[in-house]
């Protein structure tokens, strides 16, 4: 009986020590299926409606955490402005030319970054305490381009020619290097990368990171036919959606375009990580289960997003 006491105990707080993790784990069995549903099979609207409504969860973590820096974030007219520009985003993309729905993007974005300093600065100048409506203003403007603007880039990507196989390219690539960089880096990590900024990132794990996103990669486009015949078998792509015939590009630029990707990514993390470091905070928020908040699962797309955006952009107008 005395001994089952320590044993008790023991298997406590490996309970402790494994519920994180479990509950990480749930979480993205659930939200997966779904996410690639969403961007493999849903009309573009929708998409458009369900980014927008992950911009603006994303956003209201991000104005919170800038609370510790002792501003007064205009949180509503952030999240009216950010709501307009994906519903515009929403009801834009109805027309079938790839080519078009990226010059209406540009034309969107570029007048949407343009005004909204703007808008905010004269939103601020109703602030009882002058002192405080730059900082606001700052924040949100940061708020649109850092979250929304990369969101929308993932939007219009989808519309691109294959841009159901990038975008589920992108989420491969980038989800690969988070759960090698996670596990290789907590079994094997030894040198630290950003201590003062992320305590927990090594060397060893963000090497991992990239050799796993640039295997995914590399195995996504090798068999990218293959890939893009099964989901349009299945009904989960239209044939404009998947990558077929001459339409693949070579291998060298993909591979090089992944490193960039994976880059990006780690990059993406480190800031989100350098601003929950500075608010004190561990994470963004609560909504997913083992994961934190929606900045802390979207920070390494944000970075990322615009990159694929610009190269499927780029290979339109070729």
């Amino acid at each position: 009986m005395r001994d089952s006491v320590p044993s008790v105990g023991i298997i406590a707080r490996s309970y402790r020590r494994l519920l994180p993790l479990l509950k990480r784990i749930a979480t993205a069995v659930v939200l997966i299926p779904i996410v690639l549903v969403l961007i493999l099979r849903a009309p573009v609207s929708v998409l458009a409606v369900v980014a927008g409504i992950v911009a603006l969860l994303t956003i209201h973590e991000f104005l919170k955490l800038t609370e510790s820096y002792g501003m007064q974030p205009l949180r509503i007219l952030t999240c009216i402005f950010a709501g307009i520009f994906f519903l515009l985003l929403a009801l834009n993309f109805g027309n079938e030319k790839p080519l078009l729905s990226t010059a209406v993007f540009v034309y969107c974005l570029g007048f949407a970054a343009a005004i909204a300093p703007f808008i905010f600065l004269t939103r601020a100048m109703r602030n009882e305490n002058l002192s405080s409506g730059y900082p606001a203003a700052a924040a949100s403007v940061f708020a649109f381009t850092y979250i929304a603007l990369p969101m929308g880039m993932l939007v219009q990507l989808r519309q691109q020619w294959a841009g159901a196989f990038y975008l589920l390219y992108l989420l491969l690539v980038v989800w690969a290097g988070d759960i090698f960089a996670y596990f290789v880096g907590k079994s094997m990590g030894r040198h630290l990368m950003a201590p003062r900024i992320s305590p927990k990132k090594t060397w060893e794990g963000a090497a991992a990171s990239l050799l796993a996103s640039v295997g995914v990669g590399w195995l996504l486009f090798h068999y990218a036919l293959p890939l893009s015949s099964a989901l349009l078998r299945a009904g989960l792509i239209e044939r404009r959606d998947g990558m077929f015939g001459l339409e693949q590009p070579a291998m060298g630029p993909i591979i090089l375009l992944t490193v960039v990707l994976n880059i990006a990514a780690q990059l993406g993390d480190l800031v989100e990580s350098l601003i929950k470091r500075g608010a004190g905070v561990k994470d963004s928020g609560a909504i997913l289960p083992g994961h934190g908040g929606m900045l802390d699962r979207i920070d390494a797309l944000l970075f990322a997003a615009p990159v694929l955006w610009y190269y499927a952009a780029w290979r339109v107008m070729q």
